[in-house]
């Protein structure tokens, strides 16, 4: 999909807006587990999740290479969204950033403050996605798929920012939503040449990735019920699945009360604010514990931003404090 080269000039692309975001050893995570762990925090972007290096990377190719294109249109559950409508704003093209209802309060709001119009359509993101397809037929707008070269290679960035810093992880965990997170780890790790084992996490809920990773084809489904919205995703994409079952080492999935437990645990252990995608990495690793003593683990915190009645209700109050016993 790209070189090394490639993989650089991206880098510089993304490091114009976004800072190489921290990597830390935390402690209290090392005794929750068992072992080393290494978190990457890419909740520490200007849109606080890591899809904010892909729309960067996909924009700069746009301006070079199709700069009469009019608008562009898609469709999210937030932080695709918020990545487009950042980069549309520093490279001055209109975006529309489609929704299902019910969509995230706090994600719509940021969306539409980068200078997005926002549409709500559909009762998940499914429908919204095939909407935004209809418009951008209609209305000549260019669609830019959750899935894309450009994507992957702008957020295979913060994997080449990890893996150089920490390159003796033997254990990568990175949750799944369309899937240009865990493919560019895969393929930034095989240009660097590590042995890194990288691990797919997904929902319960939401498990299509998993199926088709085990069928070795794209396998859909027809609910993505999980709460982790993130990872909510019923119809994976080919190429994605494609890379995954060449690379990754195999998927866990979690569920909703093993990813509000883990949100817990980076904020009483790290003081950190995940969003239940963001945790799900963690929530993978504490299923697994027993089979990583001895080992260096890595985890995305791929992002933060859950609305904030959500986190009250969902990690605060409504299911048991049950984390403690990871310990």
């Amino acid at each position: 999909m790209f070189d090394l080269a490639e993989l650089e000039r991206a880098h510089g692309i993304v490091g114009q807006a976004v800072p190489p975001t921290p990597v830390h050893a935390w402690p209290l995570l090392a005794e929750r587990l068992g072992t080393t762990v290494i978190v990457k925090h890419e909740n520490h972007t200007p849109t606080g999740a890591f899809k904010v290096r892909g729309g960067l990377v996909y924009f700069d190719r746009l301006k070079r290479e199709r700069p009469g294109v009019a608008g562009l249109i898609s469709a999210t559950r937030g932080n695709h969204g918020q990545s487009l409508a950042f980069a549309a704003s520093r490279y001055k093209l209109p975006v529309t950033i489609y929704v299902p209802r019910g969509n995230s309060v706090e994600q719509n709001r940021a969306i539409r403050a980068f200078g997005a119009e926002l549409v709500e359509y559909g009762e998940d993101f499914q429908a919204a996605r095939e909407e935004a397809y209809r418009r951008a037929e209609s209305n000549g707008l260019e669609i830019v798929p959750a899935f894309h070269p450009d994507l992957v290679l702008g957020v295979a960035t913060y994997a080449l920012e990890l893996l150089r810093k920490a390159p003796d992880i033997d254990v990568l965990y990175v949750p799944i939503g369309q899937g240009s997170g865990i493919c560019g780890c895969i393929l930034a790790r095989d240009l660097l040449g590590l042995k890194t084992e990288i691990v797919g996490v997904q929902s319960t809920e939401a498990p299509a990735y998993a199926l088709s990773f085990a069928a070795g084809m794209v396998v859909t489904t027809e609910t993505s019920n999980t709460r982790a919205d993130g990872v909510a995703t019923r119809i994976p994409d080919a190429d994605a699945v494609a890379i995954m079952h060449k690379g990754a080492s195999r998927m866990v999935q979690v569920t909703d009360d093993e990813i509000a437990a883990a949100m817990r645990a980076y904020w009483t252990d790290t003081h950190n604010l995940a969003e239940g995608a963001g945790a799900a990495a963690l929530a993978a690793a504490l299923q697994e514990k027993n089979r990583l003593q001895g080992k260096r683990i890595g985890l995305v915190l791929t992002g933060g931003n859950v609305d904030f009645d959500r986190f009250r209700t969902w990690v605060g109050t409504e299911v048991a404090v049950t984390d403690r016993m990871a310990v």
